[in-house]
C-alpha cells in the first residue's frame, strides 16, 4: 500500500510537469539550460531565506515569518532571472535557428523560466515527504489524516503550474510596465503560500479549493499575456474535437 501511495503521489505532483517538460522543453538544448539556470535562481532565493531565518533567532519558530520572507526572495529571483534573460537575448537567438520559436516569441522564456522554478519548488516541498511515504507504516494511525500524502502531492502540483504562470505574467508585466500584473503574481504567490498555513489545522480542503481556484484564474490571465483569446480557445478546441472525430 505505501508504494501505491508513494508512485500515486509521485505522478499526481510531477506528471504533468513531466508532461510539459517532455513535450515542449526536452528537444531543444537551450531551453533546457534556461530551465536549470531558473532552477539554480530558486535555489539562490531559498538559501537567502534560510540565512535570514536563521539570523533572525527570536522568530526562528514563527513559520509564517519564514513563509513570508521566502515568498518576497522567490519573486526578488524571478525579476533578477527575467534581466538576465532579456540581456542575454541577443546572444541566444544568435545560437539558435533563425526560425525557432524562441526568437520569434518571447514568452517562451517567461514559459520556460517559470516552470523551472516550479519544478525546484515542488522537488523541495515533496522530495521529503515521498521518502515517508514509502514505509513502513502509513498515514491515519493515532489521529492523523490519512489525506496528508494526497494533499501534499496536490499542492506541490499546484504551485508548479502556478510558477509556471507567473513566469509568464511577470514577464509580461515587466515588459509592458503593468504594475496591476505584477501586483497579481506577488499577491497571488503570498496568498496561496499562506494558505498552507491551514494544513497545521488539518484545514486541507480550506487550502486546496482556494488554491486551484486561484490557479484557474492565474492560467487564464498567463494565457491573455500571452496573446491568447476567446476566439482563439474556441478555435483550438473545435480543431481538437474534429482531429479526434477524424480519428
Amino acid at each position: 500500500m505505501t508504494y501505491k501511495e508513494f508512485f500515486g503521489c509521485t505522478f499526481l505532483a510531477f506528471g504533468p510537469p513531466l508532461a510539459m517538460f517532455s513535450f515542449t522543453i526536452a528537444k531543444d538544448p537551450i531551453r533546457i539550460i534556461i530551465l536549470i539556470a531558473s532552477a539554480f535562481f530558486w535555489l539562490l532565493s531559498l538559501l537567502i531565506s534560510s540565512l535570514l531565518w536563521f539570523a533572525v533567532v527570536p522568530l526562528k519558530n514563527t513559520l509564517a515569518f519564514g513563509l513570508v520572507f521566502s515568498v518576497l526572495f522567490q519573486e526578488l529571483f524571478r525579476y533578477f532571472m527575467y534581466k538576465l534573460l532579456r540581456k542575454a537575448e541577443g546572444g541566444l537567438k544568435k545560437v539558435t535557428d533563425v526560425e525557432t520559436e524562441i526568437s520569434s516569441n518571447k514568452h517562451i522564456l517567461a514559459y520556460v523560466s517559470g516552470l523551472g522554478f516550479g519544478i525546484m519548488s515542488g522537488a523541495f516541498a515533496l522530495v521529503n515527504v515521498l521518502a515517508a511515504a514509502v514505509g513502513p507504516g502509513t498515514m491515519g494511525l493515532k489521529g492523523d489524516s490519512d489525506l496528508f500524502f494526497f494533499t501534499s502531492a496536490a499542492t506541490t502540483l499546484v504551485f508548479i503550474l502556478l510558477n509556471t504562470f507567473w513566469g509568464v505574467i511577470a514577464f509580461s508585466a515587466l515588459d509592458n510596465t503593468n504594475y496591476l500584473q505584477l501586483i497579481w503574481v506577488v499577491g497571488s504567490h503570498m496568498i496561496v503560500s499562506c494558505l498552507t498555513l491551514l494544513n497545521n489545522n488539518v484545514m486541507y480542503a480550506e487550502t486546496l479549493v482556494p488554491a486551484y481556484i486561484i490557479l484557474a484564474i492565474t492560467a487564464l490571465l498567463a494565457y491573455y499575456v500571452a496573446g491568447g483569446t476567446f476566439r482563439s480557445f474556441k478555435a483550438s478546441l473545435s480543431c481538437g474535437t474534429l482531429c479526434h472525430s477524424r480519428m
